[in-house]
């Protein structure tokens, strides 16, 4: 069947509909191919639609959707080692394009242990940043609970922030707390950006506190029995959990662009549970008693 590349009323209604209710944008892009929409297509009318509200000008969505990520030299250096101040961590795989590495061994089992022992007394359901408003919400797209550290809170998480910190080549103080997440079966989290793109109003709130995230780097805390695989769709890329492995990427360049090919989500747990701890770096310096900000669902 032939992609569709033009909306009738009723679709045009459906997307003011969806738009008000605060459905996410990716969501929305989800359904409209899903009923044989082109996907280039669907992102260019949800995004003019979200324009017209006087949330983003026609000028920055046409840049945003038109202009190529430039692709700069990678932050962390060739080669199969990466050396830190108290362990030397193996690189299993890297993409070039996006910038994506798997590290074995990031944790020692142990240290997975004793983050799931810190946290799991302190669990609650994971929100995620609106789009719009910037209000954090409950969204049926994200179905974990969670908690966070902040940046080096005792010696324990100080030696696990400095570590990611070197592993990650960015300096500590522009590090998010560690944030600690926790799915049961059936717990998924569907295909999101980690960057606020700047061309939705919710954005402003994070950007101004330590600017754009330019990394992530996630953690497994244990084996998973099946399922809870980190999900890179662009890539046809699947990252199976193991305990104390990591994956990396990055996707915020030194002239503000977003790379939109890191586009990733969580798999549905098939069979018991799943824990993971995550790091975020920012642009700038984050301030040593701010909060992890749940705001990964912010999507472009």
């Amino acid at each position: 069947m032939e992609t569709v590349s033009s909306l009738t009323p009723e679709w045009c209604e459906w997307v003011e509909l969806n738009l008000s209710r605060h459905c996410t944008p990716q969501s929305m892009v989800e359904q409209m191919i899903g009923n044989h929409f082109d996907e280039a297509y669907s992102w260019g009318v949800i995004n003019n639609a979200i324009a017209n509200r006087g949330i983003v000008s026609r000028e920055l969505t046409a840049m945003t959707l038109d202009t190529p990520y430039i692709y700069e030299i990678p932050r962390i250096p060739l080669g199969s080692v990466v050396h830190t101040f108290d362990r030397d961590v193996r690189i299993a795989m890297r993409v070039s394009q996006p910038n994506l590495i798997v590290f074995e061994s990031v944790l020692s089992m142990e240290e997975c242990d004793e983050i799931i022992r810190r946290s799991v007394d302190k669990l609650e359901r994971s929100s995620a940043i609106d789009p719009f408003s910037g209000e954090a919400l409950v969204v049926d797209d994200r179905t974990s609970e969670g908690t966070y550290f902040h940046l080096n809170a005792d010696p324990f998480i100080e030696r696990l922030d400095r570590r990611i910190s070197e592993l990650m080549h960015w300096p500590v103080d522009r590090g998010e707390g560690l944030q600690v997440l926790h799915y049961h079966v059936g717990g998924e989290y569907k295909p999101h950006f980690d960057f606020f793109p700047r061309e939705y109003s919710g954005s402003h709130i994070p950007l101004r506190q330590g600017g754009q995230r330019v990394a992530t780097m996630v953690i497994y805390l244990n084996d998973v029995e099946a399922g809870g695989a980190t999900i890179f769709p662009e890539l046809n890329i699947e990252v199976l959990p193991r305990k104390g492995s990591a994956v990396y990427f990055q996707y915020t360049n030194s002239q503000g662009q977003n790379d939109k090919q890191t586009l990733h989500g969580g798999a549905p747990v098939v069979k018991g549970e799943k824990w993971i701890l995550t790091k975020w770096m920012r642009q700038h310096k984050m301030n040593s008693d701010e909060m992890t900000l749940d705001t990964a669902e912010l999507q472009s």
